[in-house]
């Protein structure tokens, strides 16, 4: 009986306050999103929001599985890129398992 690994993906609506301060976290997070295999499906670019405002930029980033999103969201390289974006801006933000 074979199981199948589902990917993971963390999906992620941002208001940014300091834009000079959310490059930083952009530029810290490369770390973590390289070692953790993160690929990115959408990162900023045209948006719609039919419904209201659903931040400045949306990201939505996957892995190879909701192990492995888990594990770069908890990494110590991510978590020090985490404070720039934490101290730059406001997010709605989860990590999801696909289908």
């Amino acid at each position: 009986m074979s199981t199948t690994i589902r990917k993971g993906y963390w999906i992620a609506m941002v208001d940014i306050a300091d834009p000079e301060g959310y490059k930083k976290y952009i530029d810290a997070n490369a770390k973590a999103f390289e070692k953790y295999g993160a690929r990115f499906l959408a990162r900023g670019g045209q948006h719609t929001d039919p419904e209201g405002p659903a931040g400045d930029r949306q990201v939505i980033v996957e892995f190879s599985s909701y192990e492995q999103a888990l594990a770069c969201y908890h990494s110590p390289e991510y978590q020090e890129a985490l404070a720039f974006r934490l101290a730059n801006s406001t997010a709605r933000f989860t990590i999801i398992e696909g289908v």
